[in-house]
Parts: structure tokens; C-alpha cells; sequence
């Protein structure tokens, strides 16, 4: 067995990465992880972000490094299952630090578009 082209194909087939609270503290981490290593990173920009200055240059500086905007919402179903569906991999990265109750629910739509969309590994 050629170990070598095992490598190299496993390395071309690369993982679509959809990451929820890219902004956030561990969520930035994650984007540029899954950048540097080479994956197509989706990053989810929600249109509750609103005039959030902090938020818009974060996620402007991960398109320049490459990732791919998805505009979605938490309060549009539909929304976040087309930005699934773009994806293999959904990593969320939501905080329930400040809402707990409010995160949880949040994070309850997202299982149910990925559970809808029915293509995430």
C-alpha cells in the first residue's frame, strides 16, 4: 500500500466547516485553526449582530483570510438550514455564559436545521 498517496488524497479531502459564534473568544480560535489548516471555513454571520463595529471587522478580517460569510438567523429556520447545507462539519461555538436558558434554545434550532438538512458527519 502506497502510504504516501493515502496522505495526499485524505489531505485534498478537506472538511467544510460551518462555525456558529465565530467572534466570539473560543469561536475566533476556531476559525483560524480551521483556516490554517486548510479547511473551507464558513463563518455564521447573524443578522442580530447588527451595528456591533467589533463583530463586523472580526468577521470582515476572517474574509480576508479566506472564510466564507453565511448570513442566518437564529429566528429564521429556513436560513440556517441553507447554511448547513453548504457544509459538512458544524462546530458551535455560542456562548451561554451571559443568556444560559437563551443559548440553549438557540443552540436547539441549530440541531434541528442540521438535523434537517441531514448531511452534516
Amino acid at each position: 500500500i502506497n502510504c504516501s498517496a493515502i496522505n495526499s488524497k485524505k489531505e485534498m479531502e478537506k472538511s467544510r466547516v460551518l462555525i456558529v459564534g465565530g467572534s466570539g473568544y473560543m469561536g475566533r480560535r476556531l476559525v483560524k485553526a480551521s483556516l490554517a489548516l486548510g479547511h473551507p471555513t464558513y463563518v455564521l454571520q447573524r443578522r442580530e449582530i447588527g451595528l456591533d463595529i467589533e463583530k463586523i471587522e472580526i468577521l470582515l478580517d476572517f474574509k480576508q483570510q479566506g472564510a466564507r460569510l453565511v448570513e442566518a438567523s437564529f429566528s429564521d429556520h429556513r436560513s440556517l438550514v441553507d447554511a448547513v447545507k453548504l457544509v459538512d462539519v458544524v462546530v458551535c461555538a455560542v456562548s451561554g455564559v451571559h443568556h444560559r436558558g437563551h443559548s440553549t434554545l438557540m443552540q436547539l434550532k441549530l440541531v434541528d436545521a442540521i438535523k434537517e438538512a441531514g448531511n452534516i458527519k
